[in-house]
């Protein structure tokens, strides 16, 4: 059997090169998410409205309600009726912060990778081919890169195509790390 500690190559690597492939992905492909959130229509004078009400940085339902029995009343059904409905994600004012982003980013693929070598060297004995390490760290990658984006689509109407095209990121990730670990898995 493997032991994790052997896999701190094919860990490191396999995260920097899908952090490089998903930086070809939004920067030398931007157009591939351009879509992804649409802009509001009258973006200024919605953003003037809102701006007094010095909304904090969290996610919000709009309407929202306390519980099963409000949601039945009245007064909330009218509320969803007349709209809009929202969930909406308010972030700090400012520039982004891009470099918090990249860095969170980049832990997160060591977190993935970490996941996927633990998985691998439990299920992988001895010298086990290029073939087989790529099919399992392939599908353990792949679940962590994928999986549970569409609880997004499923639960808070994200686009389905946003989600589509994020999960095929995620094989595209998985792939990358899936030949990495192939490559580099301890003989």
């Amino acid at each position: 059997m493997t032991v994790i500690h052997t896999l701190w190559l094919p860990i490191l690597l396999a995260s920097v090169f899908v952090f490089l492939v998903s930086s070809i992905l939004h920067m030398a492909m931007s157009w591939w998410h351009r879509s992804d959130y649409k802009k509001i229509p009258q973006e200024d004078a919605v953003m003037d409205t809102l701006r007094p009400f010095g909304i904090p940085p969290g996610d919000y339902m709009v309407p929202s309600c306390s519980g099963p029995s409000e949601m039945k009343s009245t007064e909330f059904c009218e509320k969803l009726k007349k709209g809009p409905v929202m969930m909406v994600t308010v972030v700090p004012s400012g520039p982004i912060n891009m470099g918090k982003s990249l860095g969170l980013w980049f832990l997160y693929l060591i977190a993935v990778n970490f996941i996927t070598g633990y998985v691998a060297c439990h299920a992988l004995w001895g010298w086990a081919g290029y073939a087989r390490v790529f099919k399992i760290a392939g599908v353990t990658a792949f679940l962590g890169y994928s999986a549970a984006l569409w609880q997004m689509s499923i639960w808070y109407q994200r686009s389905c195509l946003t989600t589509l095209k994020s999960t095929i990121d995620g094989v595209i990730y998985a792939g990358v790390t899936a030949a990495t670990f192939g490559w580099l898995w301890p003989r």
